[in-house]
């Protein structure tokens, strides 16, 4: 088991109509060959397994990957409350894929889709 740097990048939305490269994620997880993340992986690797938001014109935040109840969640603040996390909407059986898309919803609530541009 390898953990994977997966580099997310906005798709286009009503505020960013060709996308943004300089709005997205790094997530680093272990995938399975179909390129699921890969729940046993993430046990075993677990502080390996972080997140960076990179949002242009704000400061980069720096968490890590979690699994809850309700299925994949970006966690920023290690004392913070696990209602302000940011959470992969049904990452759980989306395909992180070089050009597929994935759905995160972020600390204010909105559901933006980003494409999966890169993994090493």
């Amino acid at each position: 088991m390898s953990v994977k740097k997966i580099r997310l990048e906005l798709a286009r939305d009503r505020d960013f109509p060709n996308g943004s490269a300089g709005h997205g994620y790094i997530l680093r997880a272990p995938l399975t060959p179909e390129g699921h993340i890969d729940a046993e992986g993430w046990r075993q690797a677990r502080e390996s397994c972080t997140v960076t938001r990179f949002w242009e014109g704000e400061a980069e935040e720096t968490g890590h990957l979690r699994h809850t109840r309700g299925g994949w969640a970006f966690h920023y603040d290690i004392e913070g409350d696990p209602e302000d996390d940011e959470t992969g909407y049904k990452f759980e059986s989306h395909v992180f894929k070089e050009g597929e898309y994935v759905s995160v919803r972020e600390h204010d609530g909105t559901l933006r889709t980003f494409r999966v541009v890169e993994i090493r």
